[in-house]
């Protein structure tokens, strides 16, 4: 009897397993993108140089860790021959499932070091920024490589990110009971439900990395026999098309790579503008409509933008199917770049249509960033394909977007908090910033036209920034040609080769 749960979750799909994998992440990240800032700036007063300082170094370690802990991960799959054994695919899932296992519970660890006061607060902001960084970039690149390794056809993929998107949304609940327990005076409760948090995802990983690793074993042991492969390629070690590929000659490679050039460029900017608003929506809040709403409202809006994205995804994910995730892709920059218009237009005195704006932007902007996903599993395809690579190297590749992409999540408060301060005189680094504000001009201008000045900033800063962005994406995005009928010999292409190489197998043994 007290093996039937057990027996339950060994029955579940592996698409469902695999989703699972984001809840556990969202349910930490979420709350570490809301307050980390805000802990450091307004719980252990950290000062604008160590912001800017450990921000910088973030910057570099963010960037140099993805393709790094990527080239380790796949740099063996660039030349699988090169140790006389052949990789198969379900070794390659087992492999990624290993190190998930590892990073995760040490990820749900390091989110802890956040939340208590061990050190000089910028010594901690930088220790643990960089901490918590790499053991989620192990996470990311091992899940986000599964989803090209588990399935090549689109349906498949996006039958995996849709329970990824579901998942998301579900994890995206520990935004509201968030709010239960953060108050910056007492840290006590709050610190409390951040265990809580993390005991959930170490249990989470370890059990939902444990059962598909079971899976996978059972396929890799009844597909492939260890002794057969042995004597399948003990004499291939000496051709030369099997030399390591070195991490020049992969960057040569990935130079020439059309499609993933325009499509990292394009990348960055939706990195900077989710990290963005994820950044500045409650100063949103409080400058364009403290006074005008109520705080169990706006509470609402920053919980709501959090779910939003990952059950309108789940719409996006049903239209990638029918036009192809290329055109779902475009249509929703042209709708981020309409509203803003509109937005601009309408002026910050609509107080209704401002809610709608300011939450719909962290919507659109956040659901583009899940669908991009499928985008790079594409390029992983293509880059296959291109380079007749003998296992595709899906770690390495996304870390390649993040070495391009990941600076715009350093950028985005930077140029953020820079921007409002050159055009209204505000720095959050101050202990009081609209007094200084205030007290810094003649005292004839009354704190009131200061404070409209401020929000008028706020107002050209939420609308502007998402219609530049939404320009230059675009512009990118129209070079983009991995789409159509491209897209599709390119798929077509690299299951051929696959089953080729499973018959060669099969007739040598």
């Amino acid at each position: 009897m007290g093996c039937r749960p057990l027996g339950c979750l060994v029955a579940l799909p592996t698409a469902v397993l695999y989703g699972s994998l984001s809840l556990f992440v969202s349910i930490l990240h979420n709350v570490f993108l809301l307050y980390y800032v805000d802990t450091f700036v307004s719980v252990y007063r950290i000062d604008k140089l160590s912001f800017w300082i450990g921000e910088t170094v973030f910057l570099i370690w963010n960037s140099l860790n993805d393709p790094l802990f990527g080239w380790l991960s796949d740099r063996v799959f660039l030349s699988p021959q090169q140790s006389g054994v052949e990789i198969s695919s379900p070794e390659v899932v087992l492999k990624r499932l290993k190190a998930l296992s590892q990073s995760g519970p040490f990820f749900a660890i390091s989110f802890l070091a956040f939340w208590v006061s061990w050190a000089h607060p910028g010594l901690q902001f930088l220790i643990c920024l960089c901490l918590y960084d790499s053991f989620l970039t192990l996470v990311d690149l091992n899940h986000n490589a599964l989803l090209a390794d588990l399935a090549v056809s689109a349906k498949e993929r996006t039958s995996l990110n849709f329970y990824c998107s579901l998942f998301n949304a579900v994890g995206s609940l520990s935004v509201f009971m968030s709010y239960a327990f953060w108050n910056k005076d007492d840290f006590f409760s709050f610190r409390i439900f951040c265990v809580l948090l993390a005991s959930c995802a170490v249990i989470g990983f370890t059990v939902a990395t444990w059962l598909l690793r079971q899976r996978f074993e059972i396929e890799a042991r009844v597909k492939y026999d260890d002794s057969t492969l042995k004597e399948l390629y003990i004499d291939q070690g000496s051709n030369p098309e099997d030399k390591r590929i070195t991490l020049a000659e992969y960057l040569k490679q990935l130079s020439r790579h059309r499609n993933f050039l325009w499509f990292v460029c394009m990348n960055l900017v939706q990195v900077f503008h989710c990290h963005f608003n994820s950044n500045f929506f409650p100063l949103f809040l409080e400058h364009l409509l403290s006074n005008r709403i109520s705080l169990s409202t706006g509470s609402f809006l920053l919980g709501i933008s959090y779910i939003a994205p990952h059950l309108n995804n789940l719409y996006f994910l049903s239209l990638c199917q029918k036009y192809g995730v290329y055109s779902v892709v475009r249509g929703l920059f042209f709708l981020k770049l309409a509203f803003s218009l509109v937005m601009l237009l309408a002026g910050p005195d609509q107080t209704y249509l401002l809610c709608i704006f300011i939450a719909s932007n962290r919507v659109f902007t956040e659901g583009t960033c899940k669908l991009l996903n499928l985008v790079i599993t594409d390029l992983v395809d293509e880059d296959f394909v291109l380079n007749h690579r003998k296992q595709a190297a899906s770690a390495l590749l996304f870390g390649m977007v993040a070495l391009v992409t990941k600076p715009g999540q350093t950028f985005a408060p930077l140029i953020g908090t820079w921007l409002l301060c050159v055009y209204t005189g505000y720095d959050i680094f101050q202990r009081d910033p609209i007094n200084n504000v205030v007290s810094a001009h003649p005292e004839t201008e009354s704190s009131i036209a200061w404070e409209a000045i401020l929000r008028q900033g706020c107002f050209y800063l939420l609308v502007f920034i998402p219609i530049t962005c939404a320009l230059i994406q675009l512009l990118a995005w129209s070079q983009f040609t991995l789409c159509g009928k491209r897209l599709q010999l390119v798929k077509n292409h690299r299951q051929s080769m696959s089953q080729t190489r499973s018959a060669q197998e099969i007739k040598t043994i």
